[in-house]
């Protein structure tokens, strides 16, 4: 059987590292300083490189299940995203905190259905994205508005994090919302002010959210979905 691995590794060692040798000795030299934590679902079809046109050394990166973001409890727990998000801030002092959902998310059907008995940790941490499902028969524009609320979610959360607040209140970092439409190549953006997302082909910003200086409701911004939709209480 052909070790397909080992070509792709001999194939990056001689036909691509040698175009950006020089880049990444200066990074090794001076160390990484990405301007972006980018927190993405560990689908396999989304491609944040690909996305948004980064190179080595820019994008720091955290994938998990979901796109999700724990919540913030003081704990020192054995957590890797919450790690990531404490490092990129305090020792990377990223400008930009994206989380990027996308379109047909297993995860986010999963809460709609049944995990396997085995899959312990992954039962718990769907429930992560719970709070962004809706009271109705799983199809497709369920999927997608749970996709995007979660992505809603995942950014209030990380305005629980005391050090990524602080800097956001402060104009150091802005929070960006993105879901992917893998189909239509197109990736959607929150812009908070409109409270839905909008497609980046024609929208005036990267993203915006959740937190605005003068916001009248300092509540779950869930508004990009009509009444109509939103959860029981």
């Amino acid at each position: 059987m052909s070790d397909e691995l080992l070509t792709r590794l001999r194939r990056f060692n001689t036909d691509y590292f040698p175009q950006y040798q020089a880049q990444f000795k200066d990074l090794v030299d001076q160390g990484q300083h990405p301007t972006t934590l980018f927190i993405g679902c560990s689908d396999s079809r989304l491609v944040p490189y690909m996305l948004t046109g980064a190179g080595p050394g820019e994008l720091f990166m955290v994938r998990n299940v979901g796109a999700f973001v724990p919540p913030y409890d003081g704990s020192s727990g054995l957590h890797g995203t919450a790690a990531a998000i404490e490092y990129a801030v305090l020792a990377l002092h990223v400008q930009h905190i994206i989380v990027c959902g996308h379109s047909h998310c297993g995860g986010i059907r999963a809460l709609y259905g049944e995990v396997p008995a085995e899959a312990t940790n992954l039962k718990s941490w769907l429930e992560l994205g719970r709070e962004a499902t809706l009271p109705v028969q799983l199809s497709d524009e369920a999927l997608r508005r749970t996709e995007e609320r979660s992505v809603v979610l995942q950014l209030e959360r990380l305005m629980d994090y005391p050090m990524v607040r602080s800097r956001v209140e402060a104009g150091q970092i802005a929070l960006h919302g993105w879901h992917c439409v893998i189909e239509a190549g197109e990736v959607n953006v929150f812009d908070v002010n409109l409270g839905r997302f909008v497609p980046a082909s024609s929208a005036e910003h990267s993203g915006t959210g959740p937190y605005r200086a003068h916001a009248e409701d300092p509540g779950a911004l869930f508004n990009e979905i009509d009444d109509a939709w939103a959860p029981k209480a």
